[in-house]
């Protein structure tokens, strides 16, 4: 199914400008859209089109919808940079089922940046304006208190639904299951998501944050990133926390790399990508083992898989020929998903699916909605945080459960009042966070 109301044919005009200052302090407090690491990338506020789909062809609707958008489009592009041109911010369910469906929203303007080159993009239907930067937005409003209760299961039942995820993986009825599992959220005063991205790309600068139709996080994985022909997916798998001392994070970060189990876990995940991508290329290189990606709080393996394209496939639809991927699903995907379904016991919403950008011309960026809080639209105080974990032979419970909470850290740390989020502790009740080893 898709929403797309019938709009007059966009008009598009792409400048260069001097460099503006960070891209996430343009934005305005409504209709906010972000997709920034190390001070590059997009971000854009207003809207000139929305495209709303549901059910098991949302990716392939969403599609239809933009390619119609811009072949009707009138473009003035005088960058000629991926980002550059119309664009639309994607997000989309993890499952089919899910009343969340997907959207893509064409913003009203767009500020990009890629390395020295800064530009402008304005959109609109009928004659535009010659593209301005508006005034500076004022700082984000602080929300003050943050209360967190359970989701849909406390600790202890979260770790029961592991339990029996590992004994049916004994059973062979499948080997990797992913098991996410929420937090609920208020805050004192509505939420200005304005701060969290602040917050989340000061503290994680290698992370994709992004703020898309209420979904807000930063993601260290990247599905898919297509630029003029060539792809990248970038796979984690397997975690551990960090301690907080140097030294005992480098012993980690080793004990991290021989681990069978985690090593097991990551190549699952890398063995779908490549799977998936396949049809799609002429040739990928996969390195013979992963490295270990160091964030603030904890570190994944991770592989770098690339590809050259065979044919003009987009960004977006190679987003859906990969997910749901090991990484957020399991292996064999089906049984995976059966299981998530029978046992998780909570709908994910846009948690673990893609987001992310794509141009008129299919270039974009895609990455996993992890690390993230979706909004509330009825009640601006309230969120739900999500984390999910890698299910293998070799997991135990307690483990598991530290390292969600441990993927929780982000997200709680963002919606901190700014003394406790300076100094890394959070504030409020925490029932599912369980103290640091």
């Amino acid at each position: 199914m898709t929403t797309a109301p019938a709009v007059a044919p966009l008009v598009s005009r792409t400048v260069s400008i001097t460099d503006p200052g960070p891209l996430l302090q343009l934005l305005p407090k409504e209709d906010l859209l972000a997709w920034v690491r190390h001070g590059q990338g997009l971000v854009g506020w207003g809207e000139a089109a929305r495209i709303v789909t549901r059910g098991p062809s949302r990716f392939a609707d969403a599609e239809r919808a933009w390619s119609g958008i811009v072949s009707r489009a009138v473009v003035r592009d005088e960058v000629g940079l991926p980002g550059s041109g119309p664009v639309a911010f994607g997000s989309f369910s993890f499952s089919s089922r899910s009343a969340a469906g997907g959207v893509l929203i064409v913003p009203e303007v767009v500020v990009g940046r890629r390395g020295d080159r800064y530009w402008l993009t304005t959109v609109g239907a009928g004659a535009l304006r010659p593209p301005v930067l508006p005034p500076r937005p004022q700082r984000p409003v602080p929300h003050g208190r943050v209360d967190f209760t359970d989701g849909a299961l406390t600790a202890s039942g979260w770790r029961d639904v592991v339990a029996d995820a590992i004994a049916r993986i004994g059973a062979g009825q499948l080997e990797k299951v992913v098991l996410a599992r929420d937090l609920l959220a208020r805050a004192e005063r509505p939420v200005d998501a304005r701060a969290l991205l602040h917050r989340l790309a000061d503290r994680y600068p290698g992370c994709w944050s992004f703020a898309v139709d209420g979904l807000v996080g930063a993601t260290p994985e990247m599905l898919i990133r297509r630029e003029k022909g060539l792809v990248t997916s970038r796979v984690l798998a397997g975690t551990i926390r960090r301690s907080g001392d140097d030294a005992r994070d480098l012993a980690l970060a080793a004990s991290l790399a021989r681990s069978s189990k985690d090593l097991e876990e990551h190549v699952y995940a890398v063995r779908s990508v490549t799977d998936a991508l396949a049809p799609y290329c002429t040739s990928t290189n996969v390195p013979d083992s992963p490295f270990v990606l160091h964030l603030a709080n904890v570190m994944h393996l991770a592989t770098d898989v690339t590809g050259v394209l065979t044919d003009d496939v987009s960004g977006l639809a190679l987003a859906a020929a990969l997910h749901p991927s090991a990484a957020v699903c399991g292996t064999p995907t089906s049984a995976a998903a059966a299981l998530i379904d029978e046992i998780e016991g909570m709908d994910r919403d846009r948690y673990a699916g893609p987001v992310g950008w794509t141009d008129a011309g299919g270039d974009g960026e895609w990455g996993i909605a992890l690390r993230c809080a979706r909004t509330d639209p009825g009640d601006p105080h309230r969120l739900r945080l999500f984390a999910g974990c890698g299910i293998v032979a070799g997991s135990v419970p307690a483990d598991e459960l530290a390292e969600s909470a441990a993927k929780l850290l982000p997200m709680r740390e963002a919606l901190a009042p700014l003394p406790q989020a300076l100094s890394g502790i959070p504030q409020g009740d925490a029932p599912l966070l369980p103290p640091t080893p």
